[in-house]
């Protein structure tokens, strides 16, 4: 007899005998008969158990929640009145001729499919937690992800390659997490940040064409869209530019969204300069479904006696800013009094504002605190810059570039939300032309990417401020998320050793942490680049989950601890003796 899962049970199969199992999901008992809702990874299904079989009928009486059951039986129409429209198998019910319980469960301690459970919960008890249509629809779309990625670029003639777990520690921007070894006393592996050294020297092997699904790991703060240990598809080519890569990207994303996504239409894919990105949005991953966009009005402001922007009309490292937001004259005195604390907390010091009622009336029609500081000309001038309408709120912002930047890319993100602004669908983005270098917290150069980034011209490297030293990276940006990010990598020795120069790294420090890779560099190596995807985050994006949590079997806690596990757990003094580690109390 043919075994069937759930939701393959249709009205095709009337009156025909089947053989199902599953998990009891729900048991209830009318009139003397006792139905039961039987649920396994594609749905449910309604089995009714009559007590004309006494012994099968004891027998049901018996199962409760999360009992695990096989059954056989006959499909028959529901009754007219129990009809369960809401269900794909709410036409049919299977009347039982015979039941095992092949296992018992004991009460659960939370419900499947119930949304109000607390996550730690969930994490805690995660085999129950999987067991819920989100985490089946979940896993399964993600490993149809993974099944398209592979495929495609089998069919690139890609080549699989799995680069070492146990690696050297080296800086790639966050901390390593260590493993002491036993056999070199005091010596230690780190786990791979990323595959980034070992994928370029497959470049130089002669390897062509990598990719890999590799895990990653990094010991960092968490965040909703962060884990010590994520997916990464990683991705290096030899004999290639930027433009090959962009292709075949924006290729592999328009499988995606036709096999996995069952998405129809064709992708767009937009590009940008950083510096755009910055000038438009205030940040390198703009959100393209929301329409603000900052305006500079500093040489229309140049005159004004107002100290809030005249502080920075002659600060090239100043911006004065102007933001339109289309019927936002809808937003109250406490609604702009809350979006101006918000701000506060990127550094800035406030919002100035221009309520326009009616924009024919400067004199009456345009509510302002700042207005008795600005003549009529200059106002009109701000309205044709932002080409304000009636109805439209538009925000001021002066300050230093970092905080003008980073606040008002706050405030379009937290408009667009509240004012329903953004558009429905996919926006890709590509963010183009960074910069090589940027300042660290210390005022000190570190590399915008990563130190193996080529610069677009290597006779900047001598010429140019270390600043001003445009970069061969690239990002890609979906609805205002970073999910990929890659590089044309440096090939030069030469440029290579510059490079760790200019980032303050010694002869001494280049030798021991990458000493093997210089040398290679040395042998040969090829022009060559590469890309790589957080796959957490992009299931993440895709199937619009909150947190990347969500999109992992095993997740880790904020806290970096395994609710179902209790890792990370202590060891024995024998172990610790074998590693030659001693533990340190720590002095309160």
């Amino acid at each position: 007899m043919k075994k069937y899962h759930c939701q393959e049970i249709t009205e095709n199969l009337l009156n025909k005998e089947i053989r199902l199992s599953g998990w009891v999901s729900k048991r209830r008992d009318h009139g003397g008969i006792i139905f039961v809702d039987l649920r396994d990874y594609t749905g449910i299904v309604q089995l009714v158990f009559n007590p004309e079989d006494k012994e099968l009928f004891l027998k049901a009486e018996s199962i409760r929640s999360e009992f695990v059951i096989e059954v056989k039986g006959i499909v028959s129409d529901r009754l007219e009145g129990t009809i369960n429209n809401d269900l794909i198998t709410g036409k049919i019910e299977i009347i039982v001729s015979s039941l095992r319980i092949l296992n018992k469960a004991e009460t659960p301690p939370l419900k499947i499919n119930d949304d109000n459970v607390n996550e730690d919960q969930r994490l805690q008890y995660r085999y129950l937690d999987m067991r819920s249509d989100k985490m089946q629809k979940t896993m399964r779309f993600r490993s149809k992800l993974i099944q398209v990625i592979r495929n495609f670029f089998y069919s690139k003639e890609f080549v699989d390659v799995e680069t070492p777990i146990l690696t050297k520690t080296t800086p790639e921007g966050a901390r390593d997490y260590l493993v002491p070894s036993r056999v070199h006393p005091k010596e230690f592996f780190a786990l791979p940040q990323s595959p980034q050294l070992f994928k370029q020297t497959l470049m130089i092997g002669g390897m062509d064409k990598y990719f890999q699904i590799a895990k990653c790991f990094r010991d960092e703060d968490l965040r909703s869209d962060r884990q010590p240990e994520f997916t990464q598809l990683d991705v290096e080519l030899s004999f290639t530019d930027e433009e090959e890569i962009i292709q075949l990207i924006e290729e592999l994303f328009a499988l995606i969204f036709k096999d996995v996504m069952n998405h129809s239409d064709n992708l767009n894919f937009q590009r940008m300069s950083f510096t755009d990105a910055l000038k438009n949005y205030g940040c390198d991953k703009p959100d393209l479904r929301n329409p603000l966009i900052l305006k500079d009005i500093k040489k229309l402001v140049k005159e004004v006696d107002f100290k809030v922007f005249s502080d920075h009309v002659d600060n090239t490292n100043s911006r004065i800013v102007a933001l339109k937001v289309p019927g936002g004259t809808s937003l109250s005195r406490k609604d702009i009094d809350n979006l101006t604390e918000s701000v506060k907390q990127f550094g800035s010091k406030g919002l100035a504002y221009f309520k326009c009622e009616d924009i024919s009336d400067i004199e009456n029609g345009i509510t302002s605190p700042i207005k008795k500081f600005l003549n009529t000309t200059v106002i009109k001038s701000i309205l044709d810059e932002v080409t304000a309408s009636n109805g439209d709120l538009i925000f001021f912002s002066a300050d230093s570039m970092d905080i003008v930047n980073s606040s008002m890319s706050a405030l379009i993100k937290e408009l667009g939300a509240r004012l329903n602004l953004l558009s429905e669908g996919w926006k890709f983005l590509w963010i183009l032309d960074y910069p090589l270098f940027e300042k660290d917290g210390e005022g000190k150069p570190t590399s915008i990417h990563h130190p193996f980034t080529s610069p677009m011209d290597t006779s900047d490297l001598k010429e140019k401020n270390i600043y001003d030293i445009p970069s061969r990276a690239y990002d890609l940006i979906l609805n205002g998320n970073e999910i990929g990010g890659g590089s044309i990598r440096i090939h030069s020795k030469e440029v290579q050793m510059k490079i760790f120069e200019l980032l303050n790294i010694s002869a001494e420090e280049m030798n021991k942490k990458f000493g093997f890779f210089l040398d290679a560099l040395s042998f040969g190596c090829p022009p060559h680049g590469g890309i790589a995807f957080g796959v957490d985050r992009l299931v993440m994006l895709l199937l619009g989950l909150d947190s990347i949590r969500d999109t992992i079997a095993f997740p880790k806690t904020q806290s970096s601890s395994c609710l179902l596990t209790d890792a990370p757990s202590s060891v024995d003094e024998k172990q610790l003796s074998e590693l030659s580690i001693n533990i340190i109390k720590s002095v309160k």
